[in-house]
């Protein structure tokens, strides 16, 4: 998409969103927006790969040892806490196209893998290992692959853990423990996190 097609695609975004915004206030958003892609590439610049148009708001914490690829319109927030993205050597961290991260702390020891739309909410912990053995918790415990497709919405103060696949279009309840796959648009609650609905399309 070209610059100004993506400009058009923005104000037809801004006018939907504030429909008694002024061409003004749109122009302050348009620089608004522009520092915090500016800002991205100097606060993501430990990513081994950053897309198009990512951008941040407020300084995340970033410590790649291993892969972080942030897709095209990522947006890494710390409004309410600080976002902070950790991968460890084995690590491998791939997020989608237009997917918000907002104050969530992920730590990938062997792969995240999140889909494109996706919505993370402030004090979500995603784990892809259990980092000490149960009987020597001075060993590296197993880790196992977590991979949240298009279109999942998680809720604050959720808990993602190593092996889980999160269907396309699921929801997260606030404070739910994921231990086991979400089925495709279904909402889980509770400790662990089990189905309390399905989203009628």
């Amino acid at each position: 998409m070209s610059l100004s097609a993506t400009i058009k695609s923005k104000q037809q975004a801004f006018k939907s969103n504030n429909p008694d915004g002024s061409g003004f206030d749109f122009l302050v958003s348009l620089v608004q927006g522009g520092l915090r892609v500016f800002m991205a590439k100097i606060y993501l610049r430990k990513c081994t790969s950053i897309g198009r148009m990512v951008s941040i708001n407020k300084k995340p914490i970033i410590d790649n040892q291993g892969q972080m690829i942030l897709g095209d319109e990522v947006r890494v927030w710390s409004n309410i806490v600080q976002a902070k993205l950790y991968t460890g050597r084995k690590g491998s961290l791939i997020v989608g196209t237009n997917s918000r991260l907002n104050g969530v702390h992920i730590d990938c020891q062997h792969r995240v893998e999140i889909g494109a739309n996706v919505r993370i909410a402030p004090y979500t912990i995603i784990l892809d290992s259990d980092f000490h053995d149960l009987k020597d918790h001075f060993s590296d415990g197993p880790a196992k692959a977590i991979i949240i497709e298009d279109d999942v919405w998680i809720a604050t103060r959720s808990t993602i853990l190593k092996g889980v696949r999160i269907g396309k279009g699921a929801v997260v309840a606030t404070g739910a423990v994921v231990t086991r796959d979400v089925p495709p648009y279904t909402v889980v609650a509770g400790v662990p996190a089990k189905v309390v609905k399905k989203i009628d399309l």
